[in-house]
């Protein structure tokens, strides 16, 4: 199990900003004058393109820190420190997801499901947690899984059940739970069967692996260790923490 943790990184665009991206007739770009800004919309299709990056700033001797990247499984003590990042490259749909079997499930990602409808938009960096907090591992001991999930289109079954998770009382989210993880698992076979071979993770050039902290140092960017991630239909990634 984790908590926040708040630190003094510097990260630009955590959470504010008002443009969004919405469906529109025949993929035609329009814009509209709306309140403070200029909003853009466009219509998503079956492709994917985003960056997405996810770090653990892992405790060493002392006061001294080690940023890094947590690409599948990875074992992580009591004290060590993780978060990521989201950053459209064209319009799609994102979603992170965590589970564990005594917390239930959690949509890290997006903030909450209206956030498609009012502040998502392509180039700006979305973190997990927003702003300068970082999760932070606590001393309940176990295995945490995080569900990274992408679509061209909106995932409106998983989006239901969410807001049914929301809405049913304690003795019957166990039950939402288990169809929450049953449609997980179905996309997943839909990413192995349609997409994967598609898929095209892409290193950004200069991307710092292992990063040292100096004792005090401020927290890092976790979007130093960010991938490009395209594909032509769906992406679907677990990620496991062995909380040690």
């Amino acid at each position: 199990m984790f908590a926040l943790s708040f630190g003094r990184g510097r990260n630009d665009g955590g959470g504010s900003g008002r443009s969004v991206w919405s469906a529109v007739v025949w993929a035609v770009f329009f814009c509209l004058v709306a309140g403070s800004g200029e909003v853009l919309a466009a219509e998503a299709d079956d492709g994917v393109h985003f960056r997405w990056a996810f770090g653990a700033l892992i405790m060493g001797s002392g006061s001294d820190r080690k940023l890094e990247p947590v690409t599948g499984e990875v074992s992580l003590r009591s004290g060590d420190q993780f978060k990521m990042m989201v950053e459209l490259k064209r319009p799609c749909y994102v979603y992170l997801i965590y589970y564990n079997s005594k917390d239930g499930v959690r949509m890290l990602f997006p903030y909450i499901l209206d956030q498609f409808n009012t502040d998502y938009q392509v180039g700006k960096r979305y973190y997990i947690p927003q702003g300068d907090a970082w999760f932070e591992l606590d001393q309940h001991v176990g295995r945490e899984n995080f569900y990274l999930l992408a679509s061209g289109q909106r995932l409106t079954n998983l989006e239901d059940l969410f807001l049914e998770y929301e809405t049913d009382d304690s003795a019957k989210r166990s039950e939402v739970v288990k169809k929450i993880l049953e449609e997980i698992r179905l996309l997943k076979k839909q990413y192995r069967e349609l997409a994967a071979p598609a898929e095209r993770p892409v290193p950004i050039g200069g991307v710092i692996r292992g990063l040292e902290i100096p004792q005090g140092g401020a927290f890092p960017d976790v979007a130093t260790l960010a991938d490009d991630i395209a594909s032509a239909g769906y992406v679907a990634r677990t990620y496991s923490i062995e909380h040690q």
